[in-house]
């Protein structure tokens, strides 16, 4: 350490942070992991034998063919195709929030309470944006092109073309963030987090429920159906809101247990060592999102070349 309480390897910034001075290889090692996992998911494992199994396993009964019975069902069934939707390629990503994150303080009392606050901004970024378009699309109905079966070009159905186009947006977004971390890019959200300090959380949580404007996720789009059904506003904001709840609770339930632990102290051991996760965990998360969603997704239907697994 110098005598500024800076590494050697990391270089501080004019307003008193820092980045990682090796960044070059941080940026490239995170692009080809987020690389790698798009490559080698897999969707049947995921959705399927961990997802619907799951929600099977919650509800009690085949949530892919029993009809949703009323409104009170749909609302469990909202909160319960969020949860088994945790790990699913349109919200993975969620995880990469954690690092952005993390504070640091003596006791585990106080690091818990500084950890609660903001998780619920990520909460209120998450709910304002699920809501309102679980509202929108109550009103719209079955004329959204989320809920569109119509097909397009090589019959390409219209609501997955617009998940690889949301998708393939928020990867980006998710990638210029990680670059700014690293101190590659200038950072979008300083100037406002100068003056609102949970700015990138509440960003963070927009993100987050943005996933929502283009899942295709099957127990989704049968909770999008029945919520559409109703044309009540009211409903298909609170039947969004509780999906989103689902989509992020395990990852709350993570970020609070390592609060708990020494972990956020061995991350600001370092001035650059919070910026270099931060920067990985939004690369990795980004690069994951854009190029599944992106770049395989299309090749799978025709448009372009991605490489393919056994288990594909």
């Amino acid at each position: 350490m110098t005598g500024t309480n800076v590494a050697v390897d990391d270089v501080q910034t004019p307003d008193g942070g820092s980045y990682p001075a090796r960044r070059g290889p941080l940026i490239a090692f995170s692009l080809l992991a987020g690389l790698a996992v798009a490559i080698v998911w897999s969707a049947t494992l995921v959705d399927d034998d961990i997802g619907v199994n799951t929600a099977n396993g919650l509800l009690g009964h085949d949530s892919v063919t029993t009809s949703i019975a009323g409104s009170a069902a749909g609302i469990l069934f909202a909160f319960t195709a969020g949860l088994a939707g945790t790990f699913t390629a349109c919200n993975v990503a969620a995880f990469s929030a954690i690092a952005p994150m993390m504070d640091d303080a003596p006791s585990v009392t106080t690091r818990v309470k500084l950890a609660l606050r903001p998780l619920a901004w990520l909460a209120v970024g998450l709910f304002a944006v699920a809501g309102a378009y679980g509202a929108i699309g109550a009103v719209l109905g079955q004329n959204i092109p989320q809920l569109s079966a119509a097909m397009l070009g090589n019959h390409v159905p219209e609501r997955i073309l617009q998940s690889m186009i949301v998708f393939s947006m928020i990867g980006l977004i998710f990638c210029y963030l990680g670059l700014a971390a690293a101190g590659a890019v200038p950072d979008p959200l300083r100037r406002m987090t100068e003056r609102f300090a949970h700015t990138p959380q509440l960003v963070m949580g927009g993100l987050i429920g943005g996933f929502l404007i283009g899942r295709p996720y099957p127990l989704f789009y049968k909770m999008f159906l029945y919520s559409a059904s109703t044309h009540n506003p009211f409903y298909g904001a609170l039947s969004f809101v509780l999906v989103a709840l689902g989509n992020i609770l395990l990852m709350a339930v993570v970020f609070l247990a390592l609060s708990m632990t020494k972990f956020q102290s061995w991350l600001r051991a370092r001035p650059g060592r919070i910026a270099a996760f931060t920067a990985a965990a939004l690369l990795i998360g980004g690069a994951f999102t854009f190029f599944y969603w992106g770049v395989r997704v299309p090749a799978g239907l025709g448009y372009g070349w991605f490489p393919t697994m056994p288990w594909h």
